[in-house]
This record gives structure tokens, C-alpha cells and sequence, in this order.
């Protein structure tokens, strides 16, 4: 079963976080000094924001599924709408690993399908911690870095942090 994926970057984690549990009655799933999600059930919807690009606002959105097979079919039916995706396979970001694809819609708009496989420790691949308090962000992860309308062929994989 599919879930809806909505992934914003913020200026003040702590406000926000008060905001969206009240706006969805319910604590974050997941909270990190530098990131919190909401696995909200009505809509089915996986929310999550974060404070470490210098991007605020929403970073990209998505379709979370329950396993390969789904994610497989998924991909399938985007290359029979000639939509072209960056296939990345067992990548770490945002406190997971999974596999996905992304694709970039005509306005520019990153979007992902992902099967998450398990939690990790460090927010992406690179297994910086999180900023300290006063620390400046660190660089965003998950949406990459070209969101530019997609060209003729397959993007390669660079892990989700870059």
C-alpha cells in the first residue's frame, strides 16, 4: 500500500514541530535534533522536516511503499510514461536505508519512490552528526542536487547526500 510523501525543509525545527504535532494530533514518529517525522494514518501520509539545507520550504515529495515488488511496479509504470528516474539502491538518508528512484516533474519539482529497508543512525551517507545548536546546517539530503527537467537518459546513482 502506497503512502504520500511530503519532505520540508525548516528554519526552526523546535516551532515546527509544535505546528505539525498540532496540526496532525500526534507526537513525531521519529525525532532527531536536526529532523522529525509523522507517520500519519488518516491520510496515510509520511511527513518529515528537517533543519540542515539552506532550502526552507519543501524539499520534495513522494510515494513510500511496502516492498521492492511494489516499488518494481511503480518504476514500471513511469518508464511506460516515458518518465526517466535515478535509480539508487540501498542509499541512507533521513535516518533510513532503502531503495529508490527519483524523478523530476516539468516545473522542476524532485519527486522519489522508496521502500524503506531499515532505520539508520546518521541522517545520509556521509555519517556527519547533526548540527550543533549554533552550527550552521549542513548540507540537505534526499532530494538531489539537479532538479532540473529530466533529460533523455537515466541519471546515475549517487547516493541520496551529495
Amino acid at each position: 500500500m502506497k503512502r504520500f510523501h511530503v519532505h520540508v525543509g525548516v528554519k526552526d525545527l523546535e516551532s515546527s514541530v509544535r505546528f505539525y504535532s498540532a496540526l496532525f494530533d500526534a507526537e513525531p514518529t521519529v525525532s532527531k535534533p536536526d529532523y522529525a517525522k509523522w507517520m500519519v494514518d488518516d491520510p496515510r501520509l509520511n511527513f518529515a522536516i528537517s533543519q540542515r539545507g539552506e532550502h526552507i520550504g519543501v524539499n520534495h515529495l513522494g510515494l513510500q511503499v511496502d516492498s521492492d515488488v511494489e516499488l518494481e511496479a511503480l518504476r514500471t509504470q513511469a518508464e511506460q510514461a516515458d518518465l526517466v528516474a535515478a535509480a539508487e539502491k540501498g542509499v541512507s538518508c533521513c535516518y533510513a536505508r532503502g531503495n529508490k528512484y527519483w524523478y523530476t516533474d516539468p516545473q522542476g519539482v524532485a519527486w522519489e519512490t522508496y521502500h524503506t529497508l531499515a532505520q539508520v543512525e546518521f541522517f545520509g551517507t556521509d555519517h556527519t552528526p547533526p548540527p550543533a545548536e549554533d552550527d550552521k546546517p549542513h548540507s540537505s539530503c534526499c532530494a538531489p542536487v539537479n532538479t532540473a527537467p529530466p533529460v533523455e537518459t537515466e541519471r546515475a546513482s549517487a547516493g541520496c547526500c551529495r
